[in-house]
């Protein structure tokens, strides 16, 4: 989309935002309606598209992608009456008598700028909460997702309502584009490095934005932690969509006493996962594109290959380093590939103590039987968020705010927070005729010593 459209479509948007239509509650709710109602009959097209750009099984994209999205959108079509409700609060002695009240104001023009990894959840997520906000939206998704990417741009064209919703396709030049115009929101999800950019460009306006970052989260297994589950959910977690997830286990930390046990078993089910006769099935997402392969690829030190390491065109089967250290290239950055390192480790408060000097992870993941220690670490490490006895599965509930911290991220969404996200709580103070007049000059001895009384 060549510079000047892109321009012409924010002005058009925000005529619109500043005639009012979008403070209608029932029409946002229609407009969340009919957009569910293409969902589903776009769904096919969606897990076609995204067969075409990663080789993702159905299963996973109507797990992972397209069942979140549709629970996003049945929640604000469900609690949106309550969540735009005027709050009424109490103002204090000082100002009786007197009533005050916190409006939902939405913020205006909101552009949403989405990655390649989950190209339609991670698009239409945030969507949904700026649309219930009350905003109007620009949404960038993924180029290297293309295939996706050019159906989310086809369901948005069926719908018809530009003026509401764009969907802008292209590359760089249509991000710099994009980030050179004033909105009055931004919510990228993406890279730390492309996160600055986005800041120090919002910096210009005073733009507020929401940053979805990611990083090398860590996996710990201590000692006590139940072994045959615990293995499972971090196989499972780490390369689900061959590890292209923001809050994989980047690495996993192996108490000593069960190190061996727990390589063995993770291979068992590794192979029970991915595998059909000594053969990775065919329905193992690939990587995004050439590039992003050769950086995963280069991050494995051959030497430590315990399991895996061969490759298939854009596909690298599941790979296990043993006898890593935090020395190592491929702890250097995060992976975003099925590439998993394991370290061993002796003392907890060490590991952790290590951990804590680093930048914070967007995901934290603790296993262990012993719930006080649990919850006392989870309680004590920084991070966006996080799981005990379990990965990934935090950022499935709309009940829960997901977002990052530091280095992963600012702001969260899902559910209320998304809605919280992208709205202004406007406060209003409502005063009556009669007043206290203790606040008005002369500042007499006796009121000082009844505001004395008050402090």
């Amino acid at each position: 989309m060549e510079k000047e459209e892109i321009k012409q479509l924010i002005e058009r948007q925000r005529t619109f935002f500043k005639q009012g239509h979008t403070l209608d509650i029932s029409f946002r709710i229609e407009v969340l309606k009919q957009i569910l109602s293409l969902l589903y009959e776009y769904k096919d097209k969606f897990i076609e598209a995204l067969k075409l750009d990663f080789n993702k099984p159905p299963f996973e994209t109507i797990e992972t992608e397209f069942l979140m999205i549709v629970n996003e959108c049945k929640y604000m079509i469900k609690n949106i009456k309550k969540l735009t409700k005027i709050k009424k609060v109490s103002t204090g002695l000082i100002n009786f008598p007197s009533k005050g009240y916190i409006l939902q104001e939405p913020y205006g023009v909101v552009l949403v700028m989405a990655p390649w990894n989950y190209p339609l959840q991670l698009s239409l997520s945030p969507l949904f909460g700026a649309l219930a906000a009350g905003n109007t939206i620009i949404l960038k998704p993924a180029n290297y997702a293309k295939h996706t990417s050019k159906v989310i741009y086809d369901l948005f064209k069926e719908f018809n309502r530009e003026e509401l919703i764009s969907v802008v396709l292209g590359g760089r030049e249509e991000n710099q584009t994009l980030l050179d115009q004033r909105f009055d929101y931004i919510f990228f999800t993406g890279s730390t490095s492309v996160g600055k950019i986005v800041l120090e460009k919002a910096s210009k306006h005073l733009t507020p934005v929401s940053l979805e970052l990611g990083g090398k989260s860590p996996c710990i297994v201590h000692k006590d932690a139940p072994l045959k589950i615990s293995v499972r959910r971090i196989a499972w977690g780490k390369f689900l969509n061959a590890g292209q997830t923001c809050v994989a286990p980047d690495y996993v930390l192996v108490h000593k006493d069960i190190y061996d046990t727990f390589i063995d078993l993770l291979i068992k089910q590794v192979k029970t996962f991915y595998y059909t006769n000594n053969k990775l099935n065919d329905d193992f997402p690939h990587l995004i594109n050439q590039k992003h392969f050769d950086k995963v690829y280069s991050l494995i030190d051959k030497s430590k290959i315990l399991f895996g390491g061969s490759y298939d065109g854009l596909c690298l089967e599941p790979t296990i380093l043993k006898d890593v250290t935090f020395k190592d290239k491929i702890m250097e950055e995060e992976i975003f590939g099925p590439v998993m390192p394991i370290i061993k480790y002796d003392d907890l408060d060490k590991i952790l103590e290590y951990i804590s000097s680093l930048e914070k992870p967007l995901s934290f993941y603790f296993f262990s039987k012993d719930k006080k220690l649990s919850i006392s670490i989870m309680n004590k490490m920084s991070y966006g968020g996080g799981c005990i006895n379990d990965t990934v599965m935090h950022v499935s509930s709309e009940n829960l705010p997901f977002g990052g911290i530091g280095y992963s991220g600012m702001g969260n969404y899902h559910g209320e927070a998304s809605f919280k996200t992208f709205s202004h709580p406007k406060s209003v103070l409502v005063k009556s005729k009669r007043e206290i007049k203790l606040k008005y000059p002369p500042y007499t001895t006796k009121k000082i010593k009844i505001l004395n009384k008050l402090t």
